[in-house]
């Protein structure tokens, strides 16, 4: 990974240069990873498969003689979560009536690791003079050229700002403090599906022992955060919906996590509050790992998240997730599958990014040199950046506001910056990353913009409106980089 050498501004912030990582595929059946405490992944977790919807009676009962213990009934879409450390467990409940499929649950590396990116600390905190155009004194408003590949500008001086719509960050930890996601948090409705681990705190992997446990200054989820809804103070950066609420939903930590707390923190974000859910009116999953479509659990597994996918577009929730880092091309690849983006009722989104930003490039949609593509996968195409700008010693200065410079290698400013979690208690962190986990969350941010102008719309007519909005890029039609088109922001809310 290239990091950034130096930065000079005036506000004390910080900055981090990061650009993630590029995962190879997991399967199911692999080797467990080190991404959470042993004690929190022991005894083994079970995903249970129903007949029915509705749990057969007596099933918490019928699971404690079998050895084990009912963890979650997610009696709406006929799937429950069990532990035991009884070898003979998923035999017994498998015998059980009205029970489909029982599968020994799967640890997966969702969001790639990478190393502490390079962190320079700037002066504070200077005021700003109101803006007289929407989000144009941001203090890092110059180098994000992610909002205005989308027109999210001319959306917001149209009056299109997300207010009302609220989005779930299904994701790792937020930093609940920090100045660019705390006026947006509901923090009452934020929650962790992690076992021991609140939804403000997250870790990554020693790149030493390859154990989680680190102190991480990225925190993946605060930076989806402030991709979709960062708001519009003068401070920092701006969101694509600046006036959309977020909701923290923790299903990983350092970057891992099992699949029944992603299939949990889907069906608490989709179910309203008033059932005692997080009342999402969209999900982002900036989150995924290709499988074999025939591996030994992996089909189990995927119908059980299926059904959580298809839970949420049934309770009228648009759900959005980034289609991988890999390079595959999903029309060529038959044997694979990658999850979520390819479950049922999600919206699957590519990368792009330009080349040479900082020395003026304005193609701000050439595919990203990572993007997972493929007509028969992607939805939408979104700015994701890329990394492969040379010469990487390169260094480039752009302005920041309301003075200063920002002086760093110049395939940095090709990434996306978005506030990141900061060493010691900074709450003024910020960090440039890629990936389509960086594309995924304007994909959200557009379909926040929808709902805040034309209020709660069925999913269906949230990626309808996305659709016919979307600039046609590539060939005519469906496309194997863009698939329906770059969302465009302005065009969604007219």
């Amino acid at each position: 990974m290239r990091t950034s050498v130096r930065v000079a501004t005036v506000l004390l912030v910080t900055l981090a240069a990061l650009s993630c990582g590029r995962d190879e595929p997991l399967r199911p059946g692999g080797p467990s990873l080190s991404s959470v405490s042993a004690d929190s992944v022991s005894p083994v977790t079970y995903v249970i498969d129903l007949d029915a919807l509705v749990p057969p009676p007596f099933l918490d009962a019928q699971i404690q003689r079998a050895g084990g213990e009912l963890t979650a009934s997610l009696d709406k879409i006929g799937v429950a979560i069990a532990t035991s450390s009884d070898p003979a467990f998923a035999s017994r409940v498998a015998k059980l009536r009205g029970v489909r499929t029982v599968t020994e649950d799967t640890m997966v590396q969702w969001v790639p690791q990478d190393t502490e990116p390079t962190m320079v600390e700037l002066d504070d905190l200077v005021s700003v003079e109101p803006a007289s155009v929407f989000g144009s004194l941001e203090s890092f408003r110059p180098l994000q050229w992610a909002p205005d590949a989308v027109s999210a500008p001319a959306a917001w001086t149209a009056g299109a700002i997300g207010t009302g719509a609220r989005v779930a960050i299904v994701d790792g930890g937020i930093r609940d403090t920090h100045i660019d996601i705390a006026p947006e948090l509901d923090v009452a409705h934020s929650t962790s599906f992690v076992p021991g681990r609140p939804f403000n705190f997250d870790q990554r992997v020693s790149p030493a022992t390859g154990v989680c446990g680190l102190t991480d200054t990225f925190w993946h989820g605060t930076h989806v955060a402030g991709i979709v809804a960062a708001p519009a103070n003068n401070r920092g950066t701006v969101g694509i919906a600046p006036g959309a609420t977020i909701i923290g939903v923790k299903v990983l930590h350092c970057g891992s996590g099992l699949f029944s707390w992603v299939i949990q923190g889907i069906y608490y974000a989709a179910t309203p509050i008033a059932e005692g859910g997080a009342g999402a009116d969209v999900i982002n999953m900036s989150l995924g790992a290709a499988f074999d479509r025939q591996g030994r659990g992996a089909a189990a597994l995927a119908v059980a998240l299926g059904k959580a996918t298809t839970y949420a577009y049934q309770r009228g929730v648009t759900v959005v997730a980034a289609l991988g880092n890999n390079g595959f091309d999903f029309d060529h690849t038959n044997n694979l599958v990658f999850l979520p983006a390819m479950s049922p009722h999600v919206v699957a989104v590519a990368a792009t990014g330009p080349l040479g930003f900082a020395l003026g490039a304005t193609d701000y949609d050439r595919p990203a040199s990572y993007t997972n593509f493929g007509q028969s996968a992607v939805d939408f195409a979104a700015p994701g950046g890329d990394d492969v700008f040379e010469p990487a010693a390169e260094e480039c200065t752009l302005p920041r506001l309301p003075s200063g410079v920002v002086t760093t290698n110049c395939w940095v400013f090709d990434l996306v910056i978005a506030p990141c979690r900061g060493s010691g208690t900074s709450n003024v962190t910020y960090c440039w990353a890629d990936g389509t986990s960086m594309a995924a969350p304007a994909v959200s941010g557009v379909a926040a913009l929808i709902i805040g102008k034309f209020g709660r719309l069925p999913p269906a007519q949230v990626i309808a409106r996305l659709r016919a909005s979307a600039d046609d890029l590539g060939k005519p039609g469906n496309d194997d980089f863009y698939g329906g088109g770059r969302v465009n922001a302005l065009r969604a809310v007219q």
